[in-house]
Parts: C-alpha cells; structure tokens; sequence
C-alpha cells in the first residue's frame, strides 16, 4: 500500500507499506524523530500524542496505535513540528518553561502535542484535554496552570495544515457500496476504524492480522442524521462526535462518554467498533439498549434491521455474518429519562467494572416501562429483564427497589476479577437503580462530592 500525508509541513509519500506499521515506530526508528516517546504502546499514557488533522480538523492521537495507512491524505504534527521553523516556541511551550510543567521531561512531549491542539481549536476544557495524558513527576497543577496561561495568545500561523490530495487506496475504500464488495470479497478481513482495539492486537498481542479494511475514508459511515423520529449514527463515527451529539439529546450518556478512554481515544475510536467487537465490558452498548437502539448491518447482497441487545450472542460471538459489518445505529426520539453510570477504579480513562444504563418511565407515581442494561455483568451486554418487570408497574418508591432485590440474581450471575468481585458488581448495580429514583425525586446523588 502507497500512502501520502503531510510531516511537520513537509510532504511525505511512503510505498508498499506494511497496513501494521505503527506511525510511533516509524517516526522514531525511520525518520529519528525520537520526541515522539512509547510508554505504555496501549493508547493509555499519550506520551506518544501526535497532532492529525484532516477534513474534521486536527485532533489529538496516539501514535503507537495509530497505523500508518491511516495517515493517508492526513496531516500530521509531532512534537518537533510544535515549534515555529526559525524555532520560535509555541505559547503552550513557553507557558510550561515559565511555570516549570516539566521534570524528567518523558511525558513533556505527548503533553505539549495535546495542549497545541487543544489551543488551536479553542478548547479550553484543560482537564478533559489533559485526562490522556499521565505524568509522574511534576504533577498536573503546573501543567494546567501552563495551559490556562497560553489560553490566549495566538495561534501560530504554521499550526494551520492543509492536508494534501491524496488517491483513493484498494483496501481503504471510500462508499460503503465499495466497502460491502470488498467485505464479500474478502469476509475474514479484519476491519480497520481507530484502531485503538485493533491496534492493540498489533503491539501486545503481537499479532499481524491479514488482510486489513480501513474504514476512516469511508465518509458514508461518519454521517449523523437527526430526524423528528430518529437518531441514526453512522458506524465511523468518533466518540468525541457521539458525546457532542448525545449531550444535546441525553447529556448523562454524554457525561459517561467524557470518561470514556481519553480525547485521544475518543477522537479516534468509533461507535461501530465498539459494538461490533462485542466487548462485554464496552460502554456504549447497555445506554444504546437502554434507549431501544436498532443495528442496521450490511452486506453486498442487501441490508438488514435488528435490535441492538439480539446482536449479541454470547462471549466473543455476535449476529453478524461473514461479509456483513456495521453500517449505523439508531435511536428512537424520545423524552430524555436515560440514566448512565460508569464504576470504575480510576474515574477517568479506565475500564468499567459495572457499566449501568437505566431508561424508566414513571406516570402517576407508577412505572410504566422499563428498560436497564449493564455492561461488566455478564458475557455479553445484557438487559435485567427481571428487575425490570419486578419495578414494572409498581409504585416508583423505596419499597419497590426492595422488593426487585432478588430479581438481580436472576438476571445476572457476575464473575469475580480484578477489577471487582461479584458480589460487589451485584450491590453496585443494585445501588445504581437506587441512584437513578433518587435522581428522579430530586436528592443529590454526585458522587464526586462528599457532603455532610
């Protein structure tokens, strides 16, 4: 594969390239651009953070699960690009020099890389730009003070890249007409969104899946439609995208989507990848059935409709057939009573131990529907049909919460890991319906604040 992107400014174009080239390893082993640092080679630590900017602008990625036919047609900025070509400093690096934001400097680079991006398109939300990025030195109160501190000065005029024209490639296609030949022509391909699953695959399981679909130019999977009945999302788009959507339609999904990964993350991972690899543990999942969610699947021979929760099958097997893949997902319009909460160990950027999604409808005091699914309970994303009948017109109360106790075990037989036991999965979920009624009547239920 041929590829052609933009460098710190300069035109680069690459052949027969290998489709699980990390952009990380070839930055710092071919072209010695050792900024550029590997940390956890996971997507977790962003001291590998790059500057990718496209026809959605630029964005904050990580370079070591960031494969290099994804650049193509791209733009990118490492960290020696952040500076001005005479060598002027950028103002957030400026900022860090003054208000000393650095110590042994190994994670310096991937913050300065983040930090740009955000001061170039005007985020100033600094603590859920910063969230991918870890540092163990210095501590993030002079960091943030630095990125406060270069709110408003100017954007350098060469942090504005135009990304170059760019032939389309045979396995990047760009119609989901082409993607549904390619997927029948070759059914056990791997398909390529973000690749911060994928790319994973790559760099600690040491696998080289063959051959490789890249999705990111497929623009007929990064649609968005809003209609008076409907939400349909395309399977290709990001979840930066998703939580802007989502915070103007049902803003506590969009709130458990700002801890979903980091912006790194976000800004490259996808809402079709994460349904589709059918991770009992993903996070999108149990609020998209929770809100009655349909999965539209495709395949070269026609297109297909089925609800989001029969998708999944068991452990590792979902309803998708070879040459099928995800074409979007809808959502019913409806008035906003979704409620989502993420547990975890670490509140940002960390994978869920119990992720709880409650759509309850209350008239008259009584319920009148129900839906709630989990995510961290069982093998797949699941639905608690039980709790939901046992609270199914009964008086929305203390009582009835009581009462739909012994409808959990029913549902759900969680196992014990690392992350949580079952027994403590079991009473988290329960103490979430609690929180979703004390919500509803009005009681403070923020879980960031203590109060007497």
């Amino acid at each position: 594969m041929d590829i052609t992107f933009l460098l710190n400014g300069e035109s680069v174009r690459l052949v027969d390239v290998s489709p699980t080239a990390t952009l990380l390893d070839w930055l710092r082993e071919e072209r010695g651009l050792t900024g550029t640092k590997e940390g956890c080679n996971e997507g977790d630590c962003g001291a590998c953070t790059v500057m990718v900017t496209d026809n959605r602008g630029a964005r904050a990625l990580n370079a070591c699960i960031l494969f290099l036919p994804q650049l193509h047609g791209k733009a990118v900025r490492t960290v020696e690009g952040i500076a001005a070509p005479d060598g002027t400093l950028h103002p957030v690096q400026e900022a860090m020099v003054e208000l000393h934001g650095s110590q042994c400097g190994f994670c310096t680079p991937g913050f300065i890389v983040s930090m740009a991006v955000a001061h170039l398109n005007g985020d100033d939300a600094h603590d859920d730009a910063l969230a991918g990025n870890l540092c163990r030195c210095t501590g993030y109160a002079p960091i943030v003070r630095a990125a406060r501190a270069a709110t408003s000065a100017d954007v350098p005029g060469h942090m504005t890249d135009t990304p170059p024209d760019a032939a389309p490639q045979e396995y990047a296609p760009e119609t989901a007409d082409a993607l549904a030949d390619l997927c029948a022509a070759h059914p056990d391909a791997t398909l390529v969104a973000g690749a911060t699953d994928v790319g994973l695959w790559v760099t600690k399981a040491l696998k080289r899946p063959q051959p490789l679909i890249f999705l990111n130019r497929c623009t007929d999977l990064q649609q968005i439609e809003v209609t008076d009945d409907t939400i349909t999302i395309g399977a290709g788009v990001t979840m930066d995208r998703v939580r802007d959507l989502m915070a103007d339609h049902h803003p506590s999904y969009a709130e458990m989507i700002r801890r979903y990964g980091s912006a790194q993350v976000r800004n490259a991972a996808t809402i079709g990848g994460n349904v589709a690899n059918g991770s009992p543990i993903g996070d999108n999942p149990p609020a998209l059935i929770a809100l009655g969610a349909t999965l539209h699947l495709r395949h070269r021979d026609g297109a297909r409709q089925i609800l989001l929760e029969d998708f999944f099958i068991a452990y590792g097997k979902q309803d998708r057939r070879p040459g099928e893949f995800v074409e979007a997902i809808s959502i019913p319009r409806q008035p906003d009573r979704l409620r989502v909460y993420k547990l975890s160990k670490r509140f940002d950027q960390d994978i869920s131990a119990v992720c709880g999604a409650f759509n309850i409808t209350v008239e008259d005091g009584i319920v009148s529907d129900a839906r709630i699914a989990f995510g961290g309970m069982a093998a797949t994303p699941k639905r608690a049909t039980h709790v939901e009948q046992a609270i199914t017109g009964q008086p929305w109360d203390d009582q009835t919460l009581i009462e739909a106790w012994d409808a959990w075990e029913a549902d759900f037989q969680p196992m014990s890991d690392m992350r949580a036991s079952a027994d403590y999965r079991i009473t988290a979920a329960c103490n979430m319906l609690s929180r979703v009624y004390l919500d509803q009547i009005g009681a403070k239920t923020d879980v960031l604040k203590v109060t007497p």
